[in-house]
């Protein structure tokens, strides 16, 4: 064991030096990241793992065609919805206290979800589900940043948090496909519960609790009037890639939602401990780099969507396979969350954030010449591959400029919108893209799909350069990097 010790969680960054924590994983921080990473990687696996299975959901349980969506949007809506308000609690409380209860809601939801016999059994895990991402995201993230000291030691555990996330979406297809087709799909929830059950053993000997030394008060209208706000966008958006822009219900739900989110704005104005100082959102950094992390996320779940589309409705796979094609992008993945922090470290996350997002630009758009024959895998595995090393440089950048630059009583504050900023974007990329593929296909003969997918494709790409020019036009005076 080294003789030095970590800095409280509690404590804001010290100094580093060579010999300083800051610079060096201690054994106790190894332990730490290791839980951290693994409750990350599971909740990631969790937004993805039950897409290919809900066919085989619907004839067990009895859903209609028409509800069987309410098992992917039930969990969206809640896990996109109250981040913001529970990383605040996570402040009030203790982020220690509410990640380990999350944790266990999370593996009581499961079980739960994994034994029901009924729809209305499973919607209530699923909702169970999702508040206790909302609950865990946010205050794992805000552990990880307090762990770890501002700089290289922290940029590293944040590369490895973000090529774990975004890793675990693509392995949460591929493992979905794996367990329905071999055993059920119930261990899609099964499986969540010795991997919660082995964190809540290892994570209150080790994790040390974190919060604010002032206590703030909670403000109760700027979280009903944000929280309540976020529920209409993000169901309005899902409504509308389910039933077209045009769709009442999604409408009504959109102005709804926007009209909530005016109101928080000025409440936010008003109240005296405001649950978003204003100030923090006139950051650059937290402003800019939070719409980055958006698209960021909008853009590369959302082309798993478009590509099992093309996968299974133009070359024919079977979802096994499909899910499976998708190793190598979760390879990609993992490969950009442990060069982030190098190149970070080497330049600057502006230049991650740039250089990423047009890696993920060019990468992209190739896909845009796929055809309709199995030849064209030879195109689509390393364009998916390396598209998710550029996705991941971006997206460690915006963590690291989302969370940068701010003290201790603010880290909750800060890693709530950046998971916010998470979770919103895995929700609302596929209705999105959704949209897209079925204004442009007009028909579901495997030609048509394939033509909505490359114009689908094509705005994905699009959406990637929007990053880029936002990111060197708004952030290159914010460069924060030890290296700049």
């Amino acid at each position: 064991m080294s003789t030095t010790r970590p800095a409280p969680v509690s404590a804001a960054p010290a100094p580093t030096t060579s010999a300083d924590p800051g610079r060096r994983l201690t054994g106790r921080l190894k332990v730490v990241l290791a839980v951290l990473l693994v409750a990350q990687f599971m909740l990631a696996v969790d937004f993805s793992i039950l897409n290919v299975a809900l066919p085989e959901i619907g004839d067990s349980l009895g859903f209609s065609l028409a509800n069987l969506q309410w098992i992917a949007t039930a969990f969206a809506l809640c896990a996109a919805g109250f981040t913001l308000f529970f990383g605040r609690i996570g402040d009030l409380v203790g982020r220690k206290r509410i990640f380990l209860a999350g944790l266990a809601v999370l593996g009581a939801a499961s079980l739960l979800g994994g034994l029901a016999t009924s729809p209305t059994v499973l919607i209530v895990a699923r909702v169970a589900q999702g508040l206790a991402t909302a609950a865990v995201t946010p205050a794992g993230l805000s552990l990880l940043t307090t762990s770890f000291p501002e700089g290289p030691l922290r940029e590293k555990a944040l590369g490895l948090n973000g090529a774990l996330m975004s890793a675990g979406f693509t392995t949460g297809a591929v493992l979905g496909g794996i367990l329905t087709d071999l055993l059920s799909w119930r261990w899609s929830f099964f499986i969540n519960v010795p991997v919660a059950l082995a964190v809540l053993l290892v994570a209150p000997a080790v994790i040390k609790e974190s919060r604010p030394e002032a206590r703030p008060r909670l403000d109760l209208p700027g979280a009903l009037s944000v929280t309540l706000g976020l529920l209409g966008i993000v169901y309005g958006l899902t409504q509308a890639g389910e039933h077209g822009w045009t769709y009442g219900p999604a409408l009504a739900a959109l102005l709804a939602g926007a009209a909530l989110l005016a109101l928080f704005s000025f409440v936010e104005r008003k109240v005296a401990e405001p649950l978003v100082p204003l100030r923090v959102l006139r950051r650059r950094t937290v402003a800019w780099g939070n719409i980055l992390g958006l698209l960021a996320f909008v853009t590369e779940t959302s082309l798993v969507y478009l590509l099992t589309l093309y996968l299974q409705k133009t070359l024919g796979f079977s979802a096994l396979a499909a899910g499976v094609s998708f190793g190598v992008l979760g390879l990609g993945t993992v490969a950009g969350g442990m060069l982030a922090p190098k190149v970070i470290a080497r330049t600057s996350t502006l230049t991650a954030l740039v250089a990423g997002g047009l890696i993920q630009t060019v990468f992209t758009a190739v896909l845009v010449l796929l055809g309709d024959g199995t030849a064209w895998m030879g195109l689509l595995l390393p364009a998916t591959f390396f598209g998710g090393v550029g996705n991941m440089l971006v997206i460690v950048g915006f963590m690291v400029t989302a969370t940068s630059g701010l003290p201790d009583r603010e880290q909750g504050l800060a890693t709530g919108l950046a998971t916010m900023s998470q979770q919103i974007g895995i929700t609302l990329g596929t209705p999105i893209m959704s949209t897209v593929v079925t204004a442009t296909a007009g028909a579901t003969t495997a030609g048509a799909v394939l033509h909505g997918v490359t114009v689908a494709i094509a705005v994905n790409a699009a959406l990637v350069l929007l990053g880029v020019l936002i990111a060197a036009t708004f952030l290159r005076r914010d460069r924060t990097s030890t290296g700049a």
